[in-house]
């Protein structure tokens, strides 16, 4: 799995109690082998675009704050693929 998908997914985690369309993106990133976040984005409905263009700017703020650049940087490149 590519390693920006493995930091969604780990991310993702934390939604898995309150949030229906966080536990069908993570069930999908641990079924589906995607080669990278580009084929990921294409394998979005509109629906979990939506709530990712929601939950990742305040993932990346939070990272930023922890200043854990790693973690920015691989949530940006699937942030931005989503653009």
């Amino acid at each position: 799995m590519d390693k920006s998908l493995r930091y969604l997914r780990e991310v993702l985690s934390n939604y898995l109690d309150d949030h229906e369309v966080s536990r069908h993106l993570y069930q999908k990133l641990s079924q589906k082998v995607y080669d990278d976040e580009k084929h990921f984005a294409r394998d979005l409905s509109d629906k979990e675009q939506s709530f990712l263009n929601k939950m990742l700017p305040h993932e990346i703020k939070h990272a930023m704050g922890e200043q854990d650049y790693v973690r920015v940087d691989q949530l940006n490149e699937v942030y931005e693929e989503l653009l």
